[in-house]
């Protein structure tokens, strides 16, 4: 199977080229065409297979690029994963217009704070820092039309239940 035959557009494939990506792993070619529909998914597999692209790709795809608010929230157990995903969908949306922010604890909030005010499709982040950003007012999660819990499972593992509750809590209920 190509990537052209699940459904995403040119300039994210011209960017999985570029990538020297040729063909989708066995998750992609599951995940992508469900998550195009905007269905809830769940996916589970090994590292490097290929998870981080099938998401990125599917929130390139289905959020529009240049609006001042976030439209995709991606939340990740710690900040050294958070930028890895940040890196990756930095490179599926070289052709696409998007842009993405990376937030995360042990560092200063005014450059992740200065970041969000000059506008943002998707915020990749850490749930302790998102939570702060969003009780000082810096982060609007009210646009928010795709969610992805990257390593749901170690977050919960890691205490972070109650912060992705209210994180939750300040997305639209339809996403």
């Amino acid at each position: 199977m190509l990537f052209s035959e699940l459904g995403l557009p040119k300039t994210i494939i011209s960017a999985m080229n570029k990538m020297g990506w040729t063909e989708p792993t066995p998750v992609q070619e599951a995940s992508i065409p469900w998550g195009l529909t905007g269905g809830d998914m769940f996916a589970q597999a090994q590292t490097g297979t290929g998870k981080t692209g099938a998401y990125a790709s599917v929130i390139l795809t289905r959020v529009e690029p240049g609006y001042k608010a976030p439209s995709a929230l991606v939340l990740t157990p710690t900040r050294e994963l958070a930028i890895q995903v940040n890196e990756e969908m930095g490179k599926l949306a070289e052709f696409t217009g998007h842009l993405s922010v990376v937030i995360y604890g042990g560092v200063g909030m005014s450059p992740q704070i200065s970041k969000l005010k000059k506008g943002t499709d998707v915020v990749i982040g850490t749930p302790g820092r998102l939570k702060d950003l969003i009780d000082q007012g810096y982060l609007d999660l009210s646009w928010v039309s795709v969610v992805v819990l990257d390593e749901a499972d170690r977050m919960l593992d890691m205490g972070f239940a109650r912060d992705l509750e209210y994180i939750l809590s300040k997305v639209p209920k339809k996403r």
